[in-house]
C-alpha cells in the first residue's frame, strides 16, 4: 500500500478527511463514515457476485455485514496507475472475536445463523446464482486426497530427508488413510442415499467464517428490532454450499484449541440450532467435514508447497499437536454419532 492506492480514492464519490495504514489495507475516515481500501485478487463475476449477495442480505434484514461501495462510474473495481485492482468497504471498529471467549464464541455462532437464514435466496429472484457451480463436499476432498498422493510418492522417493520430513512419513499413512475412508463414505452417501435436492433456494456462504472476519465491539440494529454486537467482513470467498461449511470452519478451529470438548461442541451447536433448525443432512456433513483430516492436509499442503530448503519447527510443532489430540478427536465424534444420530 502506498500513496499511488491512496489516490484511487479520487474516482469514488466520498470527502476523504484521513488515511491511516492498516494490516495490508488503508483506512479512510471519510463524510460517509470508515472505510477500507484493500487489494482486490479475485475475478470481476465474482466481486459482482458478492456485491448482489451483500444487498440480498440486507433486504433480508441482515444489517450488520459490509458494503461495497461503486466508483463515480458505477464500478466496483478500481485500478491504480499500475493496473492495481482495489476495492472499497465499509469498515467496523472493534476487536476481533476472542476465541478464548466462550459467550462471544455463541454469538458467533448465532450471528452465523441469522446470516444463514437471510442468504436462503430463490434462484428466480437471484440470477448470479448461476454463474456459480456447486463445489460438493465429495469434490473437495478427492481434490484433497490427490494432493496427499502426490506428497506421499514425493516423501518415499526423497532420498535425504529431513527430521520433519522422517517425522510427517512415519505418521503420513495412518492421516493418508483416513482421508481416503472419508471421501469414499461421503461419496457413497451422496450417490446412495437419495438426499434430497436443493430445489429453487440455495443458502449462500461466507465461505471464510473465522475469528478475524467477526467483529466484536459493535451495537447496530439487526432488522428485527433488536441489536447485536458482532458485524461480518471479508465476503470474497462467499459460495453457494451447505451452511455446514461456515459452521464447520467456525467450530473446528474452536475445538482444537478446547482439547475437542463435548461441552463446547454441543454449545456451539445448541446456539446455531436455536437460531436456524439444523436438519439431519446438517448434522451427517458436519460429521463428515470434521472426520476428515483437514488439518493434516493443511500441514501437508504447507510443507509441499513452500521452500523445503528449510522447514519451521512450527511444522514439526503443529504434527505433534496433531498426534496429542487424535483420541480426544476420536471420542468427540464417537459421542457426536450418537447424540445426533444418523
Amino acid at each position: 500500500m502506498n500513496d499511488r492506492a491512496v489516490s484511487v480514492l479520487e474516482n469514488y464519490e466520498i470527502e476523504v478527511l484521513r488515511t491511516w495504514k492498516g494490516r495490508g489495507a488503508i483506512l479512510c475516515e471519510s463524510d460517509q463514515g470508515l472505510l477500507i481500501l484493500k487489494e482486490y485478487t479475485g475475478s470481476k463475476d465474482k466481486i459482482i457476485f458478492q456485491d448482489a449477495l451483500l444487498h440480498k442480505i440486507r433486504e433480508q434484514g441482515f444489517l450488520t455485514a459490509e458494503t461495497l461501495l461503486k466508483t463515480k462510474e458505477g464500478e466496483l473495481i478500481v485500478y491504480d496507475q499500475d493496473r492495481t485492482p482495489y476495492i472499497l468497504k465499509t469498515y467496523f471498529e472493534g476487536k476481533e472475536c476472542n476465541l478464548r471467549d466462550a459467550r462471544e464464541c455463541v454469538q458467533a455462532v448465532k450471528t452465523l445463523a441469522k446470516l444463514h437464514k437471510a442468504s436462503c435466496l430463490k434462484t428466480e429472484d437471484f440470477p448470479e446464482l448461476g454463474q456459480k457451480a456447486e463445489f460438493g463436499i465429495d469434490k473437495e476432498y478427492e481434490k484433497h486426497n490427490r494432493e496427499l498422493r502426490r506428497v506421499r510418492k514425493f516423501l518415499k522417493e526423497k532420498s535425504q530427508k529431513t527430521n520433519f520430513e522422517i517425522f510427517l512419513l512415519k505418521h503420513y499413512d495412518y492421516f493418508f488413510h483416513a482421508a481416503l475412508r472419508t471421501a469414499e463414505e461421503v461419496h457413497s452417501y451422496i450417490n446412495g442415499s437419495g438426499k434430497e435436492e436443493a430445489g429453487d433456494t440455495c443458502i449462500i456462504c461466507h465461505g471464510d467464517y473465522q475469528y478475524h472476519n467477526i467483529i466484536t465491539g459493535n451495537s447496530k440494529e439487526d432488522g428485527n428490532g433488536g441489536k447485536t454486537g458482532m458485524s461480518i467482513v471479508n465476503f470474497e470467498k462467499c459460495i453457494k454450499d451447505n451452511p455446514v461449511r461456515d459452521l464447520y470452519l467456525f467450530m473446528r478451529k474452536l475445538l482444537e484449541k478446547s482439547g475437542w470438548s463435548q461441552e463446547l461442541g454441543t454449545m456451539l451447536l445448541t446456539a446455531y440450532h436455536e437460531e436456524r433448525t439444523l436438519t439431519a443432512e446438517d448434522y451427517r456433513q458436519l460429521y463428515y467435514r470434521l472426520l476428515y483430516p483437514e488439518k493434516f492436509w493443511k500441514i501437508v499442503n504447507f510443507y509441499y508447497n513452500s521452500g523445503k530448503a528449510w522447514i519451521p519447527g512450527r511444522n514439526t510443532e503443529k504434527m505433534e499437536k496433531l498426534l496429542g489430540q487424535e483420541q480426544e478427536k476420536i471420542e468427540f465424534l464417537e459421542n457426536y454419532k450418537s447424540t445426533y444420530t444418523f
